[in-house]
């Protein structure tokens, strides 16, 4: 139990803080609800879960040996996230009788690939707690770690589309709608700004 409070007291925040796929969570909640969101959220979990396997097991060193691949993730992943925001203010414009953007697992698989955040969190959770994991449940210790972050991930994921979809049923209103449509668009664009900002390849240049 020990273990678990203070894994849980690095891993939470990192987990439920807004990031590049929280804040397209509360947005597709917004727009589509949490049962057609359910889709995205598989294609981000499903990465998330295999990064986690990769890394876990060794994989991670490549990423130590090639530290530019993850700004160059970084950098694509900002652009992906600049053309969601975009997708989601130009689908908020159209009229009832053209079809919603909706964003499925193909996007959700994209948006966490090129999540440079999310690669970066999991090489830090192996790096702080693999010894103490497997020192605390044996062999099985990677395996432990990797079922709990799922667990977080996937809980986390779900409070942030609900809270999205949580909004729209309060505001209800189209006027109130649209009006979270530009916010969430703004903070995707916002998240792709940081992303790009902070960067190390400009610090090099």
């Amino acid at each position: 139990m020990s273990f678990i409070i203070m894994w849980l007291a690095v891993m939470f925040p990192l987990v439920f803080s807004p990031g590049p796929a929280n804040i397209v969570f509360a947005a597709s909640g917004a727009k589509v609800g949490v049962k057609r969101s359910l889709p995205l959220m598989l294609g981000i979990d499903t990465v998330f879960i295999l990064k986690s396997i990769i890394l876990g097991f060794g994989f991670g060193q490549l990423f130590e040996q090639y530290p530019a691949s993850l700004q160059i993730l970084q950098f694509f992943g900002a652009c992906y996230i600049s053309y969601l925001a975009i997708s989601f203010l130009k689908s908020n414009a159209n009229n009832a009788s053209q079809p919603e953007k909706i964003l499925g697992f193909k996007d959700g698989v994209i948006i966490q690939c090129l999540n440079a955040k999310g690669w970066i969190m999991v090489i830090l959770m192996f790096s702080l707690f693999a010894e103490p994991a497997q020192t605390q449940f044996g062999a099985g210790g990677i395996w432990v770690l990797i079922c709990l972050l799922a667990a977080l991930n996937i809980s986390m994921h779900l409070v942030w589309i609900s809270f999205g979809q949580l909004i729209t049923r309060l505001t209800g209103n189209q006027l109130n709608q649209y009006k979270q449509n530009i916010f969430y668009c703004l903070s995707l664009l916002i998240v792709a700004a940081w992303l790009l900002i902070t960067n190390p390849f400009w610090q090099a240049v």
